[in-house]
């Protein structure tokens, strides 16, 4: 066995094979308690209808919660999430997390102190005493004789509710309908809690006037078991052994933690970066923690969880030796068809040294983590390319004022803009007064020159529907020049941030561009190479026929010149 084999070994961990369980299991047990609080506030929601209607409601969630298979399920969760949380921080090799993720982690670790006293006063001890709760009895025993009991569930409910919101979030986001309907469920997540804090108040307030009636107080005294004072002191007592119990398994969680650390620092994998950067990090570390570790801003919409791919990088150096995929990494690389050397870098703990580069930008958002077309990660297709630029605009331009020659590039955008989406084009990018397009991407490069003839045309009658409309605004028509070729070209997504969008480079783009130019050489409007007529079945046979040298290519290149595109034959037009 070799030494990265025992190394491997060595680092391995036996639950990483889990860990689609384990994510599965604290879903679930996040999703009944999520249920539970979210039904806990509606029923203080209804106190703003009536006390009557809120005791109604809870006696009927009493049945269910109440019940044995509601009891399972409810306390299960509870422990099982509990012992979840403690897992993942004891896994987790640094504790360095965004906003979002410090936000639930804190408050679901509150959560504990802030209701044991709630949860043993309200199920624990009625259960061991026989002590008779309704929504009365709660409400005396906080709002009326505890305020301070009162602000703390209040406090607790809250924590819990928002808890379950954040994790909602950080599991929704990465659904492809979630950005859509992400407004109405924030106003719901605001909402309730606000109505709830209302309900609870008002029925506070109506109790809090029934108990200034002594004669109230007794007949309801009178009317159920009431606990006594040992009772209360040992309801109080369980709630502190609850709270400080689960402080010392933190405690206990966090001391692994160091002595874990401790113990791997005898040995050292290097991390490099596409900017030569060397990060050490301790074997089993994963990469996307190197990252952090560094400070090197790096992709993680889903929180180093392995489901979004927005932390994937490319692994160059150092990929024979990376431990296998796990099942749940693998079925996501799978999902965005990633290569041979991709990874997910949250999932992958190197045992050796290894040189990664993150394929996303660090402000990557949960729709990049998609499944996406290959040629947007970079592919050569054959595609026809449009250039088209205003003639002698830029005199023009110096005779107006700025407010009116950025009201007129607009209204020239959005013309030739709408031209060339309506033919079946994509807009590439507008360079000063110059457009450039791409057509047939996906539907191939015949399609794609008969969508480009078909644009060139709609565009000449754009222009002259602009011309007509600014007249008075014109001291002469807008003129444009369009070029055309079609050839292989290299096609992704370029550039950094959210300047990134679908362009082409290579020798047809810039044969496109040099075809634009000539139409200055040939008064027209519109110079397309031969090539385009061909792969569009059109015949062009009625417009000139030249040969030229064209800067940059080996030898003569037929192109067609054709005075007003407007001419082009109907067969130009993009296939239905």
């Amino acid at each position: 066995m070799t030494s990265t084999d025992a190394a491997t070994r060595a680092t391995a961990r036996p639950w990483h094979l889990d860990a689609t369980a384990i994510r599965r299991a604290r879903l679930l047990s996040g999703s009944v308690l999520y249920t539970y609080v979210t039904l806990h506030l509606t029923n203080h929601a209804l106190a703003l209808v009536s006390l009557d209607v809120a005791e109604r409601v809870l006696l009927v969630l009493r049945l269910v919660w109440r019940s044995p298979p509601g009891t399972i399920a409810l306390y299960g969760a509870l422990l099982v999430h509990a012992v979840l949380a403690l897992w993942a921080i004891y896994l987790r090799r640094r504790l360095r997390m965004n906003a979002g993720e410090w936000a639930r982690l804190v408050l679901g670790l509150a959560i504990v102190p802030l209701m044991a006293a709630h949860v043993v006063a309200n199920r624990v001890a009625p259960a061991a005493f026989g002590i008779d709760t309704d929504y009365v009895f709660v409400l005396l025993g906080t709002w009326v004789q505890g305020p301070v009991a009162s602000l703390r569930q209040a406090i607790g409910l809250l924590a819990a509710w928002v808890h379950g919101c954040i994790g909602l979030h950080l599991v929704l986001r990465l659904k492809p309908w979630y950005p859509r309907w992400v407004a109405l469920l924030y106003a719901a997540a605001v909402l309730l809690p606000a109505l709830a804090l209302l309900g609870f108040v008002s029925a506070g307030r109506e109790v809090e006037l029934l108990a200034a009636d002594p004669h109230w107080i007794r007949q309801y005294a009178a009317s159920r078991r009431q606990p006594t004072r040992e009772e209360v002191d040992w309801i109080y007592a369980v709630a502190d052994g609850i709270s400080w119990g689960f402080a010392a398994l933190l405690a206990t969680t966090l001391m692994a933690r160091t002595v874990r650390s401790y113990a791997r620092r005898r040995s050292v994998v290097r991390v490099t970066y596409p900017d030569k950067r060397v990060v050490e990090i301790q074997p089993g570390v994963s990469i996307l923690d190197a990252s952090r570790q560094a400070g090197i801003p790096h992709a993680e919409v889903c929180g180093g969880r392995g489901r979004c791919s927005t932390c994937r990088v490319r692994v160059g150096m150092g990929l024979e030796s990376l431990p296998a995929a796990s099942d749940a990494e693998r079925k996501v690389l799978e999902r965005i068809a990633a290569a041979p050397n991709v990874r997910l870098a949250c999932q992958t703990r190197p045992v050796a040294d290894i040189a990664v580069m993150p394929l996303l930008p660090p402000t990557a958002s949960a729709r990049d983590g998609f499944a996406r077309a290959r040629h947007l990660q970079g592919q050569e297709r054959e595609i026809a390319i449009l250039f088209a630029d205003l003639r002698a605009f830029t005199g023009m331009a110096e005779r107006k004022l700025p407010y009116d020659v950025v009201f007129l590039l607009n209204r020239y955008f959005a013309s030739m803009g709408s031209a060339i989406e309506q033919s079946g084009g994509r807009v590439d990018k507008f360079i000063g007064d110059g457009v450039m397009a791409l057509f047939g991407i996906e539907r191939g490069p015949a399609e794609g020159c008969r969508q480009a003839l078909a644009a060139a045309r709609a565009m000449a009658h754009q222009l002259d529907g602009l011309n007509a409309t600014l007249a008075h605004d014109l001291d002469q028509p807008l003129r444009i020049g369009i070029g055309i070729h079609v050839g292989p070209a290299i096609v992704g997504e370029m550039g950094y941030g959210s300047a990134t969008t679908i362009t082409a480079i290579g020798d047809a783009v810039n044969t496109a561009s040099r075809l634009e130019t000539l139409t200055k050489d040939y008064d027209c409007q519109l110079v397309l190479s031969e090539a385009v007529a061909q792969r569009a079945g059109v015949a062009l046979s009625g417009f000139a026929r030249h040969e030229i040298m064209v800067r940059g290519r080996e030898g003569k290149m037929a192109i067609r010149v054709v005075p007003s595109a407007q001419d082009l034959p109907a067969g130009g037009a993009a296939a239905s």
